[in-house]
């Protein structure tokens, strides 16, 4: 098969749509070493480095079109209906386009990945334009693919109902976790026991009542690490004691703070997965995880799960993982191994074959 797989979003700071993009690519072209990949980008005028850097090694063919004013040409691109994404990248059998473009195309099965529809829920917890870019690439979804990848069951559930696309064409493709999560490696060292939580900083997350939960545990020789970049919106109080700000981090760094962690703390209130609670289960670390049911699939059996909204029960839970680290720490590396990029790529694969 020849596959065209839009690669726009990694022209922009890694997130964890960016890594999944990044991961099942890489896991598609173990996955076909003998298919033709065309990662492709309408990217902005300096993205196109960015998209190197992060492709560097795969073995894909790259095809970059760099472009003034990206985002605004995209979304013309994908509204007008022309022309035809054959007319830049030749005849395909499959195309895999991404959040940022949904192009035109003559021929051959059409694809997306489905990461969650926190737009089309919680338009509070994004910005307008997300939501507007969001909600124009669903509706395009939902009325022109052949077949729809989903980050987890839940994911697809939630898409098929909100946009009543059929079910049975939408597959489960769960992250894997990359190479560098692994519990053999340096551990960071902060100085105290610390409690890790990662996150870009924005109300979806719920920095603002684990901040609360980490006050209730009232204990002086436990820090907080908050690993993230800036996100929008209110931001939660962090320059608080007892608190340590990290920013973005890269992922051997981040690695390294898995861990060290006494335990990490996912509080957040609507994801397509969650993929730093399968990251710290891989590193060996005790995950307290938002009892949203979006974060069943990533926690399995190994988590500890409480009520987002509740400080208390955060704080309860996070006592409870501190006092179960080795049982936890068990239960988290059984179950981190069972996701693969690998496996990831092998979904994708046997998608564009049933659907061609």
């Amino acid at each position: 098969m020849r596959i065209a797989f839009d690669v726009s979003p990694l022209s922009h700071e890694r997130t964890g749509v960016n890594n999944y993009l990044r991961g099942s690519l890489r896991g598609l072209a173990e996955a076909a070493p003998d298919d033709e990949i065309v990662a492709f980008a309408p990217t902005s005028l300096h993205g196109s480095a960015t998209i190197r850097e992060a492709l560097a090694g795969m073995d894909v063919d790259l095809r970059l079109l760099p472009l003034p004013a990206s985002h605004a040409l995209r979304t013309a691109w994908s509204l007008a209906r022309r022309p035809a994404a054959e007319r830049w990248l030749g005849a395909f059998d499959a195309l895999h386009f991404s959040d940022w473009l949904f192009p035109p195309q003559r021929a051959g099965v059409r694809a997306t990945t489905i990461h969650d529809i926190v737009p089309h829920h919680h338009p509070e917890w994004t910005t307008a334009r997300t939501a507007a870019m969001h909600e124009r690439k669903y509706r395009n979804a939902a009325r022109t693919c052949d077949v729809i990848f989903a980050n987890s069951t839940f994911t697809a559930d939630d898409f098929s109902d909100a946009y009543t696309f059929p079910r049975e064409r939408t597959l489960v493709a769960h992250p894997g976790i990359g190479e560098e999560f692994t519990a053999d490696g340096q551990a960071s060292d902060l100085g105290l026991p610390y409690l890790l939580t990662v996150a870009t900083l924005e109300p979806r997350k719920n920095l603002e009542t684990l901040v609360r939960a980490f006050e209730l545990l009232a204990d002086p020789e436990l820090v907080l690490a908050v690993a993230g970049g800036a996100g929008w919106g209110e931001q939660p109080q962090l320059d608080r004691r007892g608190i340590v700000r990290l920013g973005r981090v890269t992922d051997e760094e981040l690695s390294r703070l898995y861990r060290g962690a006494a335990a990490v703390v996912y509080p957040s209130r609507f994801e397509g997965f969650g993929m730093p609670v399968t990251e710290a289960m891989a590193c060996g670390a005790p995950v307290v995880a938002s009892a949203h049911p979006s974060l069943d699939e990533a926690s399995g059996a190994a988590a500890v799960r409480a009520d987002p909204d509740d400080p208390e029960a955060i704080a309860d839970a996070i006592r409870d993982a501190l006092s179960r680290r080795d049982e936890l720490r068990a239960l988290g590396l059984e179950h981190a191994a069972t996701f693969s990029w690998r496996r990831t790529g092998e979904i994708f694969l046997e998608g564009y074959r049933r659907f061609a």
